[in-house]
């Protein structure tokens, strides 16, 4: 037999081959000590490739805001309610740049004064518009799902510019004003969707 094959036959039959001399089964050799300690690995998932986060590259100026922990809350809330939908990661960076836009990522209630018209929640959803209730809009799985169902009826809305997949759902008074949250909406999802 030669010494190619009589190694793979060993090894697979758990003895070594040393030089030309064979050793009983491996793990008798096996140092307990060092051996036996647990050895933790870390492994990351894949964070999501930049280039379907942001496919057109950002437009014009970017902005970015520290969010606390209730803002991180929802934009995870956005990234679950996407995957829910079987929708890619680029829905989440459009409906997180939009929430970004409208709300800066709070679910906010009836703003009095300040309110426009009767806008609510993460993405300044209309109840008299039929975006459903204020405790549904307030809702942030339900306002996203709101949201991913009017972007799924736009056509070629994964080709499109993020600021005109948003606009052509939200039909807002600035639709420019959504591209400059472009990359801290990626950023987001690269950072949660996997987690």
């Amino acid at each position: 037999m030669n010494t190619i094959m009589r190694k793979s036959v060993l090894s697979v039959a758990g003895l070594a081959f040393a030089g030309g001399v064979f050793a009983g089964p491996i793990a008798a050799h096996a140092n307990p000590a060092v051996d036996a300690k647990p050895v933790a690995v870390a492994v990351q998932a894949d964070k999501p490739d930049m280039s379907k986060l942001i496919p057109h590259g950002t437009q014009g100026d970017q902005s970015r805001i520290t969010l606390n922990d209730e803002q991180v809350g929802n934009a995870k809330a956005i990234i679950a309610a996407t995957k829910k939908a079987g929708l890619p990661e680029r829905a989440a960076v459009i409906s997180i740049a939009t929430s970004l836009q409208e709300s800066k990522l709070e679910n906010l209630g009836h703003l009095g004064d300040m309110n426009d018209h009767d806008s609510l929640g993460l993405f300044q959803q209309r109840p008299s518009s039929g975006w459903g209730t204020p405790e549904q809009i307030t809702d942030p799985a339900y306002s996203t799902t709101a949201f991913l169902k009017g972007l799924r009826q736009v056509d070629g809305w994964q080709d499109m510019p993020l600021t005109q997949a948003a606009q052509t759902v939200q039909v807002s008074a600035y639709p420019d004003a959504y591209a400059q949250w472009e990359q801290q909406a990626a950023d987001l999802v690269g950072q949660h969707w996997n987690s």
